[in-house]
């Protein structure tokens, strides 16, 4: 069957020129991938070089169902070809295409686009062509359009009118422009090596751990590097990420170019060289040994955190209560110790899988979403007015209906919150048990994570089924309700923690909507509470009440946080202010990173981020300012082209007066003091 899609797509590309041709002559129907050409500015200016020349683009749009290729198509396909017809002064750069997508199709591999994309190339003008001349482009292109059953060859004769002129851009098309740049591969900036051995390719790719990266795959330039339909398995180990699969025939020993995606549509261009390549290494039983005792101690000492150790406080208090009978005592025991393993199972399932898939997250990743925090900071709330005694919820006291039927179901859902609302905290050797649940087997990191459930439930299992300890408990008393009362200071604490983490990830606003909605769930709850004492219900409607609170605030919830006028390292790029500051003559440090370039991390912590360059430049009146480029902000995308740089780091050093100085690659404490008196 492979052999038979070979010969076909063999076949067609043959035969593609003569039927594009065709198709155009007799009119044979609209293609099944429109295409365009188009550019970025319709007055491109004269002596533009082709690092800040005009871009121009084919916008290329499949029909539903269809897909065109990458420039290596993989198994089968075929990339875009184009033929230019250029006026005198012209020229065109190399097609650069977007970070394509994965289409396995009867095991053979596709390199593909299914959706609207866009393969740009740099156009410049000559500096001896006057501006106002006229500059017809034309362009052959030919392209492959297919379906999971059926591939076209098709083309067409496209045509762009431009006239030299001031380069001015058009903010719409700015903003078509740098949606396209976003989805262009970046560079890595460092090399990375690859061994090969029995027929397996080993990648070690320099990519720092605390880097995003999810839906991770190779894609090779130039065939023979790997088999393309093979697995990859994609391991993080530190600031490195290991590729393994399956080594692809009659490669040539020397450096290959590759694309590394890791994201939707996002990825970077890198280059490996052969070298050493470790292999992951399986751990060993004292390992794991380790990591779980390491997690069970973790659990354990999790109950003192202030969000955890006044609810297991009201159930040492219902045990109190609820005298010698050891049957539901131990029931309620084992439902509240099952409710926390399963949450804390499923917490930690979960963030496998979204590493497994390629994100960079940790324990309490959830704690990454505004919506969460929200909903803790409610719950936390509550819980607090709970022990404040504005109202009554038995899950969590008013030990007076331990023994009823819905004792053990309570108690179950208790365990879960508990287990839910310990992840803004963070107890002794949870770290490094974590952190090896991560790289172990599925197995192993499953046990870890149970592990630290039965330690956050311990306390509690002692309590039930050592009755001695139980015996040493305070009787019932006076003094119960004022220990509830008390234990609501840490959980106030703990909402206020929540409360400033939601204002850290989403701004002022985010603090505001939080505050409201709690003082709504306040009021709410006081309501319930006076209900209560007059032996009315209310709970089902308050519940239906707080669930609509939830949702309407976190519908509110500013979409990102107000950009920051300065960071710790410096004010954030802005080629406004820097053209402000360079025109009032002020000296000013520019550079350029990204979380996932590790020279960029080198050079900040090893020379920049140092207290003798923060004395040297504040004394010189020295404006640092900081391009983030993790993201791939196009602002910064077209001011790294118009220096000629395709990639960060990049240092630049504007002396008053003066054009931008570019500083080494590899800085040192000393190259950045001595640019100042």
């Amino acid at each position: 069957m492979r052999i038979f899609h070979v010969l076909l797509m063999t076949v067609l590309l043959l035969f593609a020129p003569a039927m594009a041709r065709a198709q155009g002559a007799f009119g044979g129907g609209a293609p099944h991938i429109a295409a365009e050409l188009t550019a970025e500015s319709a007055v491109p200016r004269p002596g533009e070089g082709q690092a800040s020349g005009t871009t121009i683009a084919f916008s290329m749009t499949p029909e539903p169902g269809w897909h065109g290729y990458w420039e290596n198509p993989g198994d089968a396909g075929l990339g875009m070809t184009v033929k230019w017809t250029l006026p005198k002064g012209v020229a065109i750069g190399p097609l650069r295409y977007p970070v394509p997508e994965t289409l396995l199709i009867s095991g053979l591999m596709n390199h593909v686009y299914e959706g609207p994309y866009g393969v740009l190339a740099k156009l410049t003008v000559a500096p001896d062509v006057p501006k106002g001349t006229k500059l017809p482009i034309r362009v052959r292109a030919d392209w492959l359009a297919c379906t999971d059953k059926v591939c076209v060859p098709e083309g067409a004769e496209l045509a762009l009118d431009l006239m030299a002129g001031d380069g001015s851009v058009l903010p719409g098309s700015r903003a078509q422009f740098d949606g396209w740049r976003s989805h262009l591969p970046r560079p890595l900036g460092s090399e990375a090596a690859y061994a090969m051995a029995d027929g397996r390719l080993r990648l070690s790719i320099p990519f720092p751990a605390a880097a995003s990266a999810r839906d991770v795959h190779l894609f090779a330039l130039a065939d023979g590097l790997i088999r393309y339909a093979a697995p990859q398995s994609v391991t993080r180990q530190g600031d490195r990420l290991l590729i393994e699969t399956e080594a692809g025939q009659g490669m040539k020993s020397g450096p290959v170019q590759a694309v590394l995606r890791t994201g939707d549509h996002v990825g970077f261009l890198l280059t490996a060289r052969p070298g050493a390549v470790a292999a992951v290494r399986p751990a060993t039983f004292q390992t794991v040994l380790l990591a779980l005792v390491g997690a069970l101690v973790g659990g354990l000492l999790l109950n003192i955190m202030p969000c955890v150790f006044p609810i297991l406080g009201l159930k040492a208090m219902k045990l109190a209560r609820a005298g010698g009978d050891e049957h539901v005592v131990r029931r309620e025991a084992l439902a509240y110790s099952l409710g926390i393993i399963l949450t804390c199972l499923a917490l930690g399932g979960l963030l496998l899988g979204l590493r497994a898939a390629g994100a960079a997250v940790g324990w309490a990743f959830q704690l990454q979403d505004p919506r969460i925090i929200l909903l803790l900071l409610l719950l936390v709330t509550a819980i607090t007015l709970n022990l404040a005694g504005l109202f009554e919820l038995s899950a969590f006291g008013g030990g007076d209906r331990l023994a009823d039927k819905g004792g053990a179901s309570g108690a179950f859902w208790t365990g879960a919150l508990v287990a839910f609302v310990a992840t803004p905290c963070t107890g002794p050797f949870m770290g490094a048990a974590m952190g090896a649940a991560l790289v172990l087997p599925l197995g192993a990191a499953l046990a870890i994570f149970a592990g630290l459930g039965l330690g956050l439930a311990l306390p509690f299992l002692a309590l039930a089924y050592i009755p001695p300890l139980r015996t040493r408990l305070p009787r019932p008393g006076a003094w119960m309700g004022r220990l509830q009362k008390i234990l609501a200071i840490p959980m106030a604490l703990t909402a206020l923690g929540l409360l400033w983490l939601l204002g850290q990830q989403r701004g002022v606003m985010a603090i505001m909507l939080g505050v409201a909605a709690a003082l709504i769930l306040g009021a709410g709850l006081w309501w319930l509470g006076r209900r209560q004492r007059h032996g009315r219900r209310g709970g089902l409607a308050m519940i239906c009440a707080a669930l609509i609170l939830f949702a309407g605030a976190a519908i509110l919830l500013p979409a990102h946080a107000p950009a920051a006028a300065a960071s710790a390292h410096g004010v954030p790029f802005d080629e406004a202010r820097l053209a402000s500051l360079r025109a009032a003559k002020k000296p000013v440090f520019l550079y350029f990173t990204a979380d996932w370039c590790l020279t960029c991390k080198a050079n900040e912590a090893a020379a920049i981020d140092r207290e003798e360059t923060r004395a040297a430049f504040k004394r010189a009146g020295v404006t640092v300012m900081v391009g983030d480029w993790t993201n791939a902000d196009p602002a910064i995308t077209r001011f790294l082209e118009g220096q000629g740089r395709s990639g960060v780091p990049l240092y630049l050093w504007y002396a008053p007066g003066r054009e931008a100085q570019t500083l080494p690659q590899l800085l040192t404490p000393a190259t950045l003091t001595a640019l100042v008196p």
